[in-house]
Formats: C-alpha cells, sequence, structure tokens
C-alpha cells in the first residue's frame, strides 16, 4: 500500500506498493524541472523526456499521495461542466477545442497504454447522462444539443443497465477506465528508463526564478530553464488561488452479492451529483460510487457524507462489502476551463497546470500536451484556449500578494498545560477541535491514545482559520483549500509552511 493525503485508504493506494526508483545521476542541472509526482507531473515529465528534454520530478512524499490515489479515474470527454455552459462562456469554436483535447486526451492514454504494454486495467467504456424528473429532461435536452454541436457524438439511449429510476438517457461512446496509480507508475518506470529523474521525500523549499531557476529543496540545489507546479494548485500566494475553489468529494468502493457490476460510467444531474462505475483489479470487481461534493472546510461532520453516500448505494445496488471509503480533493476554477500554462505574475519560464474540476484523469493529458507545446514553441491552439492569463488582476492584486510574505507565529516560546488542555478537550479518540483557552485560539485534536496535540490554527497560506476534518484526520482551510496532518505537516497546498506547534507539557514533571 502507498501512503496518501488522508486518514481514509482507497482503493488504488491498497492496491499497489510503492515506486521505487532506479536510476541515478550527477548533475543537478535539468531542462525542465516538475515540481508534484501525479498524473499530471509524470505524465508531462515523459512527453517531454520523449521530446529530447533532461527532466526531474520532486514529490514532496510518494507518487500519487495526492488526488491520483483518490480519484475515481472516470476518463470522459462528457465533462463536469456541460458544454452548454462553455458554449456560452467562451464560444462554439472554443468549445469544439475543449471537446476535441479531451478525446485526444484519452486516445492518448490509449496509445500509451499500447506502446508500453502497461497493466493498467484500462476498459473502454460509454458514459451515461440521465434525468429523473421534468426539469432535467430539458436540461438534458440542451446538453444533448450542445455535444453534437461541439462534435461529440450524443445519442438517446433506451436503457440505463443500472436500476436507477429514470425519464431519459443521454449515452456518449469512446469513454474509458483504469486504474490510475498503477498507470503512473507504469509511467514513471518509462520516464526513468528514458533518463529521467524522480526524487520522492524531497520537498520543494524555494524557488529563485531567473533566467535559470534555482531550485532549493530538501535534497539540495538544482537548477532548470523551466519550472513546472503539477501540484494541482501552486504553491503560495497567485491570482489562480481567487480563481479556484477548492472543494471535497467523497468516494466508496463495494463488492455486490448479485455480481451484477455495470461496465460502463453513469451520472445523474443532481448538484451535487453521483458518479458511478465499476473497475476490475486482478480477479477482483468492484462498484464503485461518489458524490456528496462540498468546499474544503465547509462541512463540520465529514463523516456524515460517508453515511449519506453509503445510504445511496446501498438504496440502488445489492451491496455485499463496503471495501473502501475515502474522500479526495479537486479545484473548481471560476470560468469552467482548467489553468494550464503560463503561471500568473511570474516569469514565462514558470508553468502551471491548475482548476481541472473533477475531469483530472482527462486535463493531466490535456496538460501534458499543452505544457510540452509550450516548452518546445510548437503551434498549438489549446495554448490559448487553457492561458491561465486569460484572467485579469483585480484592483490591489500586487498588495495582497504581500500577505503571504510572513507567517506570524503567535505561540513562540510559550507552553500550555496538558492537565488544564485536558479539561477542555472533552474530545473523543480521533477528534480535533478549534478552541478558545486563555485568550488564545488553539487548533486541538486528541489521538486513539488520548493524547493531545496542539496547533496554531492560522493558515499559513492567507491566515484564514483551519477546519477539523474527523473523516481524513486533517486540518483543512475553508479559505483556499491547504490541508495540514495531525502534527501540522502540509499535505496538500496552496500553503508551503507547516502549521506553528504549541508545546504542551504536564505540571507535575
Amino acid at each position: 500500500m502507498i501512503a496518501r493525503d488522508g486518514a481514509c485508504v482507497s482503493l488504488w493506494q491498497n492496491t499497489v506498493t510503492e515506486f521505487n526508483k532506479s536510476n541515478f545521476f550527477s548533475d543537478n542541472s535539468f531542462d525542465v524541472a516538475i515540481v508534484g509526482g501525479g498524473i499530471t507531473g509524470i505524465t508531462t515529465a515523459l512527453q517531454l523526456q520523449k521530446a529530447g528534454k533532461k527532466c526531474i520530478v520532486f514529490e514532496a512524499y510518494n507518487l500519487c499521495f495526492g488526488t491520483t490515489s483518490g480519484t475515481t479515474a472516470h476518463l470522459n470527454t462528457l465533462l463536469d461542466t456541460p458544454y452548454t455552459t462553455i458554449i456560452k462562456n467562451f464560444g462554439k469554436e472554443n468549445a469544439q477545442l475543449v471537446a476535441q483535447s479531451s478525446k485526444e486526451a484519452i486516445e492518448l492514454i490509449k496509445s500509451i497504454i499500447k506502446e508500453y504494454n502497461i497493466d493498467c486495467e484500462f476498459e473502454d467504456a460509454s458514459a451515461f447522462l440521465f434525468a429523473q424528473d421534468d426539469k432535467q429532461n430539458k436540461e438534458l435536452q440542451d446538453i444533448h444539443d450542445a455535444c453534437r454541436e461541439v462534435n461529440v457524438k450524443a445519442v438517446y439511449a433506451n436503457e440505463l443497465a443500472v436500476s436507477i429510476a429514470h425519464k431519459k438517457v443521454m449515452r456518449v461512446d469512446g469513454q474509458g477506465k483504469f486504474h490510475p496509480v498503477k498507470y503512473v507508475h507504469a509511467l514513471a518506470k518509462v520516464f526513468e528508463d528514458l533518463g529521467g529523474v524522480i526524487l520522492q521525500q524531497c520537498r520543494v523549499e524555494d524557488v529563485d526564478e531567473n533566467d535559470v531557476i534555482n531550485i532549493v529543496t530538501e535534497k539540495g540545489n538544482f537548477q532548470a530553464e523551466f519550472l513546472i507546479y503539477a501540484t494541482h494548485i501552486p504553491p503560495g500566494v497567485n491570482l489562480l488561488h481567487l480563481r479556484c475553489a477548492a472543494y471535497r468529494s467523497y468516494a466508496m468502493a463495494v463488492t455486490l452479492k448479485n455480481k451484477k457490476y455495470p461496465g460502463n460510467l453513469f451520472y445523474d444531474m443532481y448538484d451535487p451529483y453521483h458518479y458511478i462505475r465499476s473497475q476490475k483489479i486482478k480477479n477482483s470487481t468492484y462498484l464503485i460510487v461518489g458524490a456528496e461534493d462540498h468546499k474544503t472546510g465547509h462541512v463540520e461532520n465529514t463523516d456524515e457524507c460517508f453515511l449519506k453516500l453509503e445510504a445511496y448505494v446501498r438504496k440502488h445496488f445489492d451491496v455485499d462489502e463496503v471495501v473502501n471509503k475515502w474522500s479526495s480533493q479537486y479545484f473548481e476554477p471560476a470560468d469552467a476551463l482548467p489553468y494550464i500554462g503560463h503561471l500568473p505574475g511570474h516569469k514565462g519560464n514558470i508553468l502551471v497546470a491548475s482548476g481541472y474540476g473533477g475531469n483530472g484523469m482527462t486535463y493531466s493529458h490535456v496538460a501534458a500536451v499543452t505544457l510540452k507545446s509550450i516548452i518546445l514553441n510548437e503551434e498549438n491552439p489549446y495554448i490559448k484556449l487553457y492561458d491561465p492569463n486569460r484572467i485579469k488582476p483585480v484592483a490591489g492584486f500586487v498588495s495582497f500578494l504581500s500577505h503571504n510574505a510572513d507567517v506570524v507565529r503567535m505561540f513562540a516560546g510559550k507552553w500550555f498545560a496538558n492537565e488544564k488542555l485536558k479539561e477542555l478537550a472533552d474530545m473523543a479518540p480521533g477528534e480535533g477541535r478549534v478552541v478558545k483557552y486563555e485568550g488564545h485560539t488553539i487548533a486541538l485534536h486528541k489521538d486513539e491514545s488520548g493524547g493531545l496535540h496542539a496547533l496554531n490554527p492560522t493558515c499559513t497560506h492567507m491566515k484564514c482559520s483551519v477546519a477539523w476534518n474527523n473523516a481524513e484526520q486533517t486540518w483543512d482551510c475553508p479559505c483556499h483549500g491547504a490541508r495540514y496532518n495531525i502534527e501540522g505537516y502540509v499535505v496538500t497546498g496552496p500553503a508551503n509552511i507547516q502549521l506553528e506547534k504549541i508545546e504542551i507539557k504536564n505540571l507535575a514533571e
């Protein structure tokens, strides 16, 4: 099993072993440095290495530590944001490019799997979107028509193949599903075989932006001509943090008594919607269902989201056993399209891929193709389409950037009595809470042994107050989605500095 950015264990992380690097290097200078060892970072690194660039990937934990091992891995051109919205926001021509790029992304995945004979349980699939009332019928009609406008071949279907009440069904062929972590690990091996370098357990601590970029890491200094942030959201403070909202989504993998596993992808039309598929892994098959999305840090009892999801699954399927349940984070862009290209406010050799919404598996490969074209100076219509600089800075943004220049250390040199905090902390083991004590606000967590862990609850990104996520056992920031473990270490950006620890002492010592 591999580690992930939360306490819950996903189906993917539970069915693989850690990726162990096999290559060595002596030169710390590279053409391209990529920060982030998920599907975007590794796919982009491979594409650039194949094109003759010398690349290195930095991963603060292990490959697929973040959303890649938390996804439900739908490969689709039927995107979360319907083409009705994309046409409205960007026009028909650009919406056609979005559909084209999504289709090419799935084709790229299939070609990579075939070229390198990758065993990641890939299967072709169709996507089914179904309406359950008259209002949804009208919306489905509009989506169907918009799909046809952008050359996505949507047709009406007579059957759904899952036992959920519905009025109308639309089908789109040419979709897919796979084991995302097996896929990324295979790509990482190919990348290394081509001379690429992967450094796991290597956090990037600082970046000096010049014509040649100096990258300070836990394992030394490196230089690169280009740097790509493939970290889901870039670290620090950037305009993109104002245009990307962090959300959490919940998933469950179950086995079925009747063994009737649907072979395709299914989506209802509620908000948040339910998404359904199955996956065969070796000799076992699982039904995977996701839903209950909400803004990060905005739900007090995240365990309740799992209870609601399980009730839905048991209502519609003959469940034998719940094998895994987990949640994952994604960033929703303000205008419906990802931000792929030059990072706003930075030099032209600093690039980013962010704001995928719920379509990270597809957009990861759109990003790989687009970023490769930028670095190789190739003509590509996706460069303009997904350009992060299509958004304009708001008034006062320059001064806004300076607010992240320092982190206030409120508790340096201070300590609190364990006995007094225990009186305050009427919490069950595994629970966390932001409490007031002697004029101070403290993020307090009780571990399974009853021990207390205290942190400054001020997020190091932009000084919001974090909230406890009881499902994943993390401190989550409701403003921009930064997440920390119980020791205060960053597990999800955009924060890049840990929470301040508060010392607790026993008076009897």
